[in-house]
């Protein structure tokens, strides 16, 4: 009897859960980007921002939009390796508001509210007609060299929600930045007073 009690119980507790996409509204939702940033010319260890305010252009609330980024690390071939996905931008903060902690504490690499279960994607909720929602990465380089950011946005996190434009295109972009071994050295001219590139001419 204990036995059979036990499998009714796992029974009941299997059917008790629910799909991950249950709530998602099915359906194509028109969505742009609109006025992304990212740096072309950064350096390693000086912290930049990538910026996507992504806007609802249709008539429809978005169930939840989302935003998927391919190419914040790079795989990497040198042997033995654990994993061979390496860094190329450290991910200080995601988007998101930062949730207050319960207690006084010094913060590490806050994550930021829009971080999934899903690999490198962020979410931020719902977005009415017209409206726009911006996602944030605070992000630091550290690999120089010339890399290319893919970005893709979505209506929802499990497939039923679709993004695309109005033209009928994927809502996608991409971003190239070279990033510098080391920060450009740069100085105050004294004639102008501005701050220009490079080291000031010496003068005995």
């Amino acid at each position: 009897m204990l036995a059979v009690a036990a499998g009714a119980l796992l029974l009941g507790g299997c059917g008790s859960g629910s799909r991950q996409d249950a709530g998602e509204r099915a359906g194509t939702f028109a969505m742009q980007v609109v006025h992304p940033s990212f740096p072309a010319a950064q350096s390693i260890a000086r912290q930049t921002r990538f910026v996507l305010p992504v806007r609802n252009t249709g008539s429809h609330t978005v169930p939840n939009v989302a935003v998927t980024i391919d190419s914040f690390d790079y795989t990497s071939t040198y042997p033995g390796l654990s994993d061979d996905k390496r860094p190329v931008w450290a991910i200080e903060q995601g988007p998101g508001a930062v949730a207050s902690l319960p207690v006084e504490s010094q913060e590490v690499s806050p994550p930021g509210g829009g971080q999934t279960a899903y690999v490198n994607t962020w979410a931020l909720g719902a977005l009415a007609p017209g409206k726009t929602r911006t996602f944030v990465w605070r992000v630091v380089p550290v690999k120089s060299g010339t890399y290319t950011v893919h970005y893709t946005v979505a209506a929802g996190l499990s497939g039923k929600a679709k993004a695309q434009l109005a033209s009928g295109g994927l809502v996608q972009g991409q971003f190239t930045a070279e990033i510098a071994s080391a920060p450009k050295l740069k100085h105050v001219n004294p004639n102008t007073g501005q701050v220009e590139v490079g080291q000031f001419p010496f003068s005995p």
